[in-house]
């Protein structure tokens, strides 16, 4: 069987037996309980409703239900959170999947078949749904994401823009279930090396969270960039490479050939094992040092050998999309992300003839600041030389897209379910 995304798809049966897709995610998925039971006892967290529930069945005879959870959108699922959960509050429950980790979930698709006791379950379904579709919307950005730009690395930065740790380990899960998912439709992707937090590094393999530097930091040495380096060369020896974050005075050319001619020339740390890289976060109200609108396409042009901004953006967005989009709704957005301001394809593309030129072609560039899906298609599509990625944005856009939903469909056996859910009684095997 295979899904719309042409991944294979197992039997429930098989899936029940399948390894983790992220191997050593048990500890860190845990701590997600150990959140949970630091809150507080489950009533007080769970929808009042649920804890009524709960006591009414209990005082009536209690039920064996089956719960069927879908979501309304299309994601990649990653339900260990919610799984591991269930079972721990519930340890007799069984669990049915009808998707494997990191695969790909059609829209209004049972992903799961919870049966159990009702009042059990019905006081835990609150938290249940909880863990289920912001990891699973979160792998889904991620997965188009590393599909985009496979030749790019990709780092997690979503730390600042969570509510703290839970919802840290729910992305940061999502994330790497996802370029997990990338790397196994497609070889060549690198996806996801690492986070910029130690709390979820071991999602991508990685012993610790990885950084370059803030702006912070550059700005406590006057705005030298060059000057921040050295210090961190300095003080963190063990970190092997450098990144300069070249945009804070807005000499993004000037500070990333300033910086690679000490690393290289001056310092030669690269005969220390260390490497070194520029870091693109331009802001998104001007253009990157030595460029403008028109030497912008000027630049995307000659890269991809085509001449005049809306042959770019046809080429970029493919010749039926550029059709479609009469209004050039979609054609004004893949217009300002390669030519426009902030970190655009130009910039990328700009930086990295620079560091040739001047004879660093080993410097590494990477692109941050709203690398979403979208960003993420154009960049891919106009093949920007980005190394690495660094991004908080495979979060979901809206709350509304994460909403799971779970409804009983069984009652001791017996099918039953609300006008409108009958499809959750459909057999998906």
């Amino acid at each position: 069987m295979f899904d719309g995304g042409g991944v294979p798809r197992q039997s429930a049966r098989a899936m029940d037996q399948r390894a983790p897709l992220i191997p050593g995610h048990e500890e860190i998925l845990d701590r997600l309980i150990s959140l949970a039971l630091h809150a507080g006892p489950i009533e007080g967290q769970t929808d009042k409703y649920f804890t009524n529930t709960s006591r009414i069945v209990a005082a009536n005879g209690d039920s064996r239900v089956t719960f069927a959870v879908f979501m309304r959108r299309r994601v990649v699922a990653a339900l260990e959170p919610a799984i591991r959960l269930i079972r721990h509050f519930v340890p007799d429950v069984e669990i049915k999947r009808f998707f494997g980790e990191g695969e790909i979930v059609p829209s209004e698709s049972k992903m799961l078949e919870i049966t159990g006791s009702m009042q059990k379950l019905s006081e835990i379904e609150t938290l249940m749904l909880q863990k289920i579709g912001f990891p699973c919307v979160s792998a889904n950005n991620a997965y188009e994401m590393c599909r985009a730009i496979p030749s790019a690395s990709f780092m997690d930065m979503h730390a600042r823009h969570g509510s703290g740790a839970e919802m840290n380990i729910l992305a940061a899960y999502g994330a790497a279930v996802g370029s997990a998912a990338a790397r196994r439709a497609d070889p060549s992707v690198k996806g996801f090396i690492g986070s910029s937090q130690d709390l979820t590094a071991p999602f991508f393999g990685a012993k610790a969270g990885m950084g370059t530097m803030p702006h912070a930091l550059v700005g406590y040495t006057g705005g030298d960039v060059l000057k921040a380096m050295k210090l961190f060369a300095e003080s963190l020896p063990e970190v092997r490479n450098l990144t300069a974050l070249v945009d804070y005075t807005g000499h993004e050319v000037t500070d990333s050939i300033r910086c690679a001619r000490w690393f290289y020339e001056e310092a030669a740390l690269d005969r220390q094992g260390r490497s070194f890289g520029v870091r693109l976060d331009t802001h998104g109200g001007r253009f990157a040092e030595g460029l403008d609108y028109e030497k912008s396409v000027e630049t995307v042009g000659h890269w991809l050998g085509v001449q005049g901004e809306y042959n770019i953006v046809e080429q970029v967005l493919g010749g039926r999309a550029f059709q479609l989009d009469p209004n050039n709704i979609l054609v004004d957005k893949v217009r300002r992300i390669l030519f426009g301001k902030g970190v655009s394809a130009a910039a990328i593309i700009h930086i990295r003839r620079a560091l040739d030129q001047a004879g660093f072609p080993q410097a590494t560039i990477t692109g941050s600041s709203g690398f979403d899906p979208q960003k993420c298609q154009i960049m891919g599509a106009a093949k920007a030389p980005l190394n690495m990625v660094g991004t908080g944005s495979f979060l979901p856009a809206t709350l509304t897209e994460t909403y799971a939903t779970a409804d009983i469909i069984r009652y001791d056996g017996v099918r039953r379910v609300k006008v409108g859910r009958e499809f959750l009684h459909e057999d998906q095997d």
